[in-house]
């Protein structure tokens, strides 16, 4: 016969084999389970159950008002449900009967598998981890502070986890949602802020990854007169550089896969945008979406084409003639791409 299932990580339930719940009446009987259930299955000495469960105050006779209480428990659950043992009760389940202890090991197989290099099978155990939540953590225990506080950083770490199985597989603009409400909740955390800057970058977004990067900043400085860290430092240089590939400011990450028509990835800049400041293609990258700029009094196939020069005053009359990544150089059967050339040095 299936064991009886227990909920700690919300309400406190008594789940049956057939998914109905078993009725716990009374806020000090869900303590009691809470308790004996967060230990699980090892044995709580009666002193403790006494504290946990009148946490305002024990009444006058509290070893008779834990046996009543016990007895209690016993008859909702079962006459073998509560053991008495070694001066004190213990839950007669295994610990992957109980949700956390299951959460527990869950989130063990699925940062294993991280670490294994298996994206894959860290997704599906971090999924099954998070979705025993369904609630505060011990919500039911009087107090629950600081007990629901490690209890509610584990499910963050496993978040934290879980949204670097998905970057890891690709699945960066599904994870943004997520990770942006995420960060909202909790502002002032470093690594689940480079998670969500990854993930803008990883989909194509380095213009918001670099707007985001600079609210977390002030946002440290504001409130804890500090920088980033060392993570979020790196990340953002990554970000301003080019780096291969094309990944950098104003360049957008070519997505998996071969681009549609085998036209390269669109850059972010804007589709009307010409001048020397599109021709330099933007901190000189020359990967995917960058730009190329040709120079003549004409349309490239009306005159040969001549490498980009900074603009000078006396050269406004030239014409600058932009090659986007989604048009054909077929269309310009004359024209030179030369390299990008870098912006002068400030006069």
């Amino acid at each position: 016969m299936d064991p009886v299932r227990y909920r700690i990580l919300g309400t406190t339930q008594a789940v049956r084999p057939d998914g109905s719940t078993v009725p716990l009446g009374g806020a000090r009987l869900r303590a009691l389970l809470t308790v004996l259930a967060l230990r699980g299955g090892r044995t709580v000495p009666a002193s403790m159950l006494v504290d946990e469960v009148w946490a305002a105050g024990p009444p006058a006779d509290a070893t008779g008002a834990l046996q009543a209480l016990v007895g209690r428990l016993r008859r909702a659950l079962g006459a073998d449900a509560v053991v008495s043992a070694d001066g004190g009760y213990r839950l007669a389940a295994l610990p992957d009967d109980i949700d956390l202890h299951r959460f527990e090991r869950l989130v063990g197989e699925g940062t294993r598998a991280l670490a294994d290099g298996d994206p894959d099978k860290a997704a599906v155990a971090l999924d099954d981890a998070l979705a025993l939540w369904h609630g505060p953590a011990l919500a039911d225990l009087p107090d629950r502070t600081a007990e629901a506080s490690r209890q509610e950083a584990r499910r963050l770490d496993a978040l934290r986890a879980r949204h670097t199985a998905a970057l890891a597989l690709g699945h960066a603009e599904q994870s943004l949602p997520e990770l942006t409400a995420l960060c909202d909740s909790h502002p002032l955390d470093e690594p689940l802020q480079a998670l969500r800057l990854r993930a803008l970058r990883d989909a194509g977004r380095t213009a918001e990854a670099l707007a985001a990067y600079e609210d977390v900043r002030r946002l440290l400085a504001d409130r804890l007169g500090s920088d980033p860290g060392p993570e979020l430092r790196s990340l953002h240089a990554e970000l301003l550089r080019p780096a291969e590939g094309g990944h950098g400011v104003g360049s957008s990450r070519a997505p998996s896969g071969p681009a549609r028509d085998g036209h390269a990835t669109r850059s972010p800049v804007g589709a009307d945008d010409t001048g020397p400041e599109a021709a330099r293609s933007t901190s000189g990258s020359a990967g995917p979406g960058a730009f190329r700029a040709v120079t003549g009094p004409g349309a490239p196939s009306d005159a040969d084409a001549r490498p980009t020069t900074p603009a000078t005053p006396d050269a406004s009359h030239t014409r600058r003639t932009v090659i986007r990544p989604t048009q054909p150089l077929a269309a310009h059967p004359d024209a030179v791409v030369p390299p990008p050339t870098p912006p002068p040095p400030p006069g």
